[in-house]
């Protein structure tokens, strides 16, 4: 694959594209060809359709979309808010995983929430567990804040749990 990819925003006709993507970056059997899946202390779903739609409705909110040749690559969303944004739904196709284009959709993401958006910040939450992951944004020049929010459980909307100490840290970075 060639090193350089499309970006664009999702409009309602790729949601149904997205929510596959991010499925096959951290649940189920497909999740595991990469090293981002969620798979062995989370099952059920990530996200649905109807979420993604909204996610695209949304004001003050866009999912990016990184492609090549027709292929959806990567997935971001970014929600504005007053001084920063908040990036989450970051997903990467697991056989495109390890190959930079994690970095590049980051990038991108850093890049239109500081030119577009004005914000002078990018917040994420990760779930605390998650060391490598964790690691891969401090490389990135993501800080630990040590502040936490809880993991939402009950809520089958965002997996079914096996474990009972989930947790999400927010990092942040100055754009």
């Amino acid at each position: 694959m060639s090193d350089f990819p499309q970006f664009r925003h999702a409009c309602m006709d790729d949601a149904e594209a997205i929510v596959d993507l991010v499925e096959s970056g951290y649940r189920g059997e497909r999740s595991r060809q990469g090293w981002t899946t969620e798979a062995d202390f989370l099952q059920g779903q990530r996200t649905d359709l109807q979420s993604v739609q909204a996610l695209i409705r949304q004001a003050g909110s866009t999912v990016l979309l990184a492609e090549q040749a027709g292929l959806l690559l990567a997935c971001a969303h970014l929600q504005r808010h007053e001084g920063y944004a908040y990036f989450g739904m970051f997903s990467v196709r697991p056989e495109c995983q390890n190959a930079g284009m994690g970095r590049k959709m980051l990038s991108e993401a850093e890049r239109f929430a500081a030119t577009q958006w004005g914000v002078g910040e990018m917040r994420m939450t990760v779930i605390d567990i998650r060391h490598e992951l964790m690691a891969w944004y401090e490389r990135r020049g993501y800080q630990r804040t040590g502040d936490y929010q809880p993991f939402p459980y009950g809520d089958e909307r965002f997996g079914v749990p096996l474990r009972d100490d989930l947790r999400f840290e927010v990092m942040r970075k100055s754009l």
